[in-house]
């Protein structure tokens, strides 16, 4: 079994006004049914309105993440599954709640996670 990253930045997600509290059901839906199946791992939305924090190995912190990198937002989702297959399947339930594509990737196996 992998563990996959299916997520999607928050410009992916363009709903009008009146149809939030469909994809909020849709999309709460699909998570209940990844945890009844036993697949799901955690997920949420990264929190846009507490900013990034650099650490570096010395403990001093600054404001910001990366400045060369992207801006991380939007949902994540961590499934355990048997299958690339299976990862697909699951990522296009949840594309259809989200009303928008999601990004699939893989971890890499680590024996000490």
């Amino acid at each position: 079994m992998a563990k996959y990253l299916i997520s999607f930045p928050s410009a992916a997600m363009v709903v009008p006004d009146g149809d939030w509290d469909a994809v909020v059901r849709d999309s709460h839906a699909v998570i209940d049914e990844a945890k009844t199946a036993g697949v799901y791992v955690f997920g949420g939305g990264i929190d846009e309105q507490a900013p990034p924090m650099l650490v570096q190995a010395d403990g001093s912190v600054s404001e910001g993440g990366y400045p060369w990198a992207p801006p991380l937002d939007g949902g994540f989702t961590v499934l355990e599954l048997p299958s690339r297959e299976d990862a697909i399947a699951w990522a296009a339930r949840i594309a259809k709640a989200c009303r928008c594509a999601q990004e699939l990737r893989v971890f890499q196996f680590d024996p000490q996670s």
